[in-house]
């Protein structure tokens, strides 16, 4: 029996995984987001501890003699929080959130005091980075900074309480900007940028390795064995692709959720941070993979859909779907930016449009413009992707997206390769946690890391992928900076 445990911004969530593959159970306790100013977003860290042992506890009421045969726990967390201690392990302020934008200014100045940043970290300096945070906090709340000891990251706190040691792995750290992302070790010339040294980082290891074992006296309370190997985990999208079997170089997955990902593991690193992608650590040693980012996939057909008074998304999209390949050519063009892009633009000011509406514009034809000009801006992830050397013949579908056929099938003609979609069991980080904890115990990659079961396949569609064609070249035309 192996825990992951999930640390997500909305919830923690949990899991009971079986050595025969099954998932025996999760549950999840509910957490909240701060906002004290506009662009600030952060968290209490003694939440997450608490929110973990309420889940735990729930996984205990419904499986008491699983739980207690527990051998391995694995972690998995929202990337990039800030978590600041003193030297007895104190929280020094709220955590502040991947998705805080406070540290523009400060990203900048890191961009131009070390030019070489982008090939030791592997992305651009962005606010959602860690370390741009640190150097916000020491300009802004000095007195705070000057008593840092430790900072953490988020499953990184909840290790903390768990085995009383600070670590973290390689896939989460390298979403910090001080990781040398190349070698898998932190960076002096990186940390020198925020006024920090290796003595505040916590020691590294690979996600798949032993990060840790469970105190005896939280063993007790949580009901476990002392003892116990906590893994190293991952960041959240790792987890995910570890749960999805995506540990091999051109394996990958795309997400439909609130923002889009596309995820391909490589077999070294290779960045292309002027098209605002991030190469990063996988969770598994050996490995590395790459990511692009657009910050509105499915969040733009909710849109949409409350802008049409329609039911649900899924009705939206239907209507779309029973369009004639004619009347797809005929509909409008639309640009995904409803809150800025990060790849291939990285431009957080550039706002979302449509094109060539008409008197014929009608509810399926605006919702096939927005599905279809979310799945060009993935185009666009995926094109900065093979540029820096990457290439995918297959990518597994998550998110709420993947409830779409019609969505499917259109990415994998645009993408030019198999779409494949799962279960609900294969979604999410903990999963990926449990099986890296699994893992941690000594069990190989290959009994582990398997792919979940295929639910539906799709395969590029060559009259589609005509139209798309023509359609995506207008697509790529439109855009201009803000």
């Amino acid at each position: 029996m192996f825990i992951g445990i999930d640390i997500g911004t909305s919830e923690v969530k949990v899991l009971l995984l079986t050595s025969d593959h099954t998932v025996l159970g999760s549950a999840g306790t509910a957490l909240t987001v701060q906002r004290p100013h506009p662009g600030h977003s952060e968290q209490n860290p003694h939440d997450w501890w608490a929110a973990t042992q309420s889940a735990l506890a729930q996984l205990r009421a419904a499986h008491p003699q699983e739980f207690a045969a527990v051998q391995a726990i694995g972690l998995s967390g929202q990337m990039h929080g800030a978590v600041l201690l003193d030297a007895q392990d104190q929280v020094l302020r709220p955590a502040i959130l991947w998705n805080d934008t406070r540290c523009a200014a400060e990203c900048a100045e890191m961009m131009a005091e070390l030019p070489t940043l982008t090939d030791l970290a592997g992305t651009l300096a962005m606010p959602g980075f860690t370390a741009p945070k640190l150097r916000w906090v020491a300009k802004h709340e000095p007195a705070v900074f000057q008593q840092v000891a430790k900072v953490l990251l988020p499953k990184d706190y909840v290790r903390l309480k768990l085995t009383g040691e600070y670590v973290s792995d390689m896939s989460d750290a390298s979403g910090t900007l001080w990781l040398d992302v190349q070698q898998r070790t932190w960076s002096d010339a990186l940390l020198a940028l925020t006024g920090l040294t290796q003595a505040h980082m916590p020691r590294l290891v690979e996600g798949s390795a032993p990060g840790g074992y469970l105190k005896a006296d939280v063993a007790q309370a949580l009901g476990l064995n002392a003892g116990i190997v906590v893994a190293g985990g991952a960041g959240d999208n790792a987890a995910s692709a570890v749960g999805m079997g995506a540990v091999d170089a051109g394996q990958g997955f795309l997400s439909l959720g609130t923002s889009g990902v596309l995820f391909v593991v490589t077999p070294s690193y290779q960045p292309n941070a002027a098209s605002a992608t991030h190469a990063f650590c996988h969770a598994v040693p050996g490995r590395w993979h790459q990511m692009s980012v657009m910050l509105s996939a499915a969040s733009s057909l909710q849109w949409v859909t409350d802008l049409l008074g329609a039911p649900n998304a899924g009705v939206v999209a239907s209507k779309a779907a029973e369009l004639s390949l004619a009347d797809r050519a005929a509909s409008p063009l639309f640009l995904p930016y409803l809150g800025g892009e990060r790849t291939p633009h990285n431009d957080a000011n550039v706002r979302g449009s449509f094109h060539q509406l008409s008197f014929d514009t009608d509810a399926a034809r605006l919702g096939y413009a927005v599905i279809e000009g979310v799945t060009f801006g993935l185009k666009d992830g995926l094109a900065a992707l093979n540029a820096a050397g990457s290439s995918v013949s297959r990518l597994s579908l998550v998110g709420g997206g993947a409830r779409s056929a019609f969505w499917a099938q259109q990415l994998a003609s645009a993408l030019n390769a198999e779409v494949v979609t799962h279960g609900s069991s294969a979604v999410g980080g903990a999963l990926g946690a449990a099986r890296l904890g699994w893992l941690a115990t000594g069990a190989t990659q290959s009994a582990v890391c398997l792919s979940p079961e295929v639910e539906a396949s799709y395969h590029p569609n060559p009259a589609e992928q005509d139209l798309l064609a023509v359609r995506y070249a207008q697509f790529r035309s439109l855009y201009r900076p803000a």
